[in-house]
């Protein structure tokens, strides 16, 4: 069949559909007839309901279902012959004044856009390193040894001092009046360990187990607590109980403890070495992977099929509410949540899609099941019983769909640093990892 393109804007088309109208009601007739033999109704056998009392029961949902199939089998035929790329679902409207004999449909709907990709040659990208030090593995030390340390309540008229566990009551009034998250009792925490605002921590220490304190504490304007961000409380705090910390010796039985039976400290030293260079070589990758897709980003011209973007917008907005259910926010449905707010992350990401997309396409990037099988092996490597984990993402498709498009994004980073310029930059593991130093 002939088919009639319009363009309306950059990607937006509309195309005419005509459908002769006895194809449809011979469907709709055959249809009819097949649930006519399953059909049960008050007072007929099943399959000797009359044809009449069926369709004048299903005629109009058969009817509706008929002319959707129809319809879209014509506008995909329709937009395979005039090979056109069609982004999203299409509109489509019946259309007055069709000839005897036959529907007309009006199908609007947007094409995906034409992506020009600059040459990378000219793209400058910052790629990091960094290396796992004997300071970074004896940071990782101690974090284990205080996962294991034990308690011990100190004498009734010691103080409160650096690394105690100390149990307080407490109360907070801005105003003199009482604010939410403001009252506790029997709460623990490490003096020094940076658990509690700086003030409160302070003003604790030096008290002993049965003393009371009241002192002022003055909340940053950036505290996660809006209702509180930026003003003055004054909290009474009573101290119940006073521990001190007692941190395990790193020696050949703590080694065995965390499952490294031979090699003792040793042993234990070189399994942290290997996982902390897996965490670094996924941050690395992670990193230098969006430094590489900023640079491809930049590199791209491309439109954005609104509807493309406003799906996406529709997935962000739904993935902040089931955020925001998760965390005990009631009636989440209702929360009105503006577009605008999403639209940036969601245009970018689109486009980002799309380029990555054209990339792949035009060097042959897809991912390999070598590739998809090694990345599963590498993530499974930190688990105690990696075949399992295998197997899990195996079991899956949907899980091994997310696998082959991290694989896809590795294999677009890899090509797009192989002709761009880098800019080598060595960085501090504690910078890399997000850690303060010890």
């Amino acid at each position: 069949m002939a088919v009639t393109v319009e363009t309306l804007d950059k990607l937006e088309r509309k195309m005419t559909l005509t459908l002769p109208v006895n194809a449809i009601q011979s469907e709709v007739d055959s249809r009819l007839k097949k649930l006519a033999r399953t059909v049960k109704m008050d007072g007929f056998r099943p399959g000797k309901v009359p044809m009449s009392v069926v369709a004048q029961r299903y005629g109009y949902s058969v009817q509706y279902e008929v002319m959707n199939d129809k319809v879209g089998e014509a506008f995909a035929a329709a937009a395979n012959e005039a090979k056109l790329r069609v982004a999203g679902q299409p509109k489509i409207t019946e259309k007055e004044g069709a000839p005897e004999g036959e529907l007309a449909f009006d199908a609007v709907f947007e094409v995906y856009p034409e992506v020009k990709i600059a040459d990378l040659a000219d793209a400058e990208v910052e790629k990091v390193s960094t290396e796992v030090t004997d300071a970074a593995i004896d940071r990782t030390l101690d974090i284990l040894r205080k996962q294991r340390r034990t308690f011990a309540q100190r004498a009734q008229d010691a103080a409160v001092a650096e690394g105690d566990r100390v149990t307080v009551d407490f109360e907070g009034k801005i105003d003199g009046e009482p604010f939410e998250g403001g009252k506790a009792e029997d709460f623990q925490f490490m003096v020094g360990e940076g658990q509690m605002l700086k003030e409160f921590d302070d003003s604790v220490r030096g008290m002993k187990a049965g003393e009371s304190k009241t002192f002022p504490l003055a909340f940053p304007a950036d505290y996660h607590g809006k209702d509180v961000a930026g003003k003055t409380a004054d909290f009474m705090v009573t101290v119940k109980k006073l521990e001190s910390s007692n941190l395990p010796e790193v020696n050949e039985a703590f080694a065995k403890s965390l499952g490294i039976q031979e090699g003792g400290v040793d042993g234990l030293r070189a399994d942290i070495r290997k996982n902390l260079e897996r965490e670094v070589k996924f941050r690395l990758l992670a990193r230098n992977k969006q430094a590489a897709m900023d640079a491809l980003v930049a590199k791209s011209e491309l439109d954005l099929p609104k509807s493309i973007v406003q799906n996406e917008i529709d997935r962000l907005i739904e993935s902040q509410r089931a955020e925001l259910k998760q965390r005990g926010l009631k009636d989440v449905e209702k929360l009105p949540i503006p577009e605008d707010i999403v639209r940036p992350q969601a245009e970018r990401r689109v486009r980002l899609g799309l380029v990555v997309a054209e990339l792949v396409r035009t060097n042959s990037l897809e991912a390999k099941p070598e590739q998809i099988k090694q990345h599963i092996e590498e993530l499974a490597a930190s688990y105690e019983r990696p075949a399992d984990v295998v197997r899990w993402y195996y079991g899956d498709n949907r899980r091994l769909a997310e696998v082959e498009a991290i694989v896809i994004e590795n294999n677009v980073t890899e090509y797009i640093l192989s002709k761009a310029k880098t800019v080598e930059k060595n960085v501090a593991f504690d910078e890399l990892m997000g850690q303060q130093q010890a």
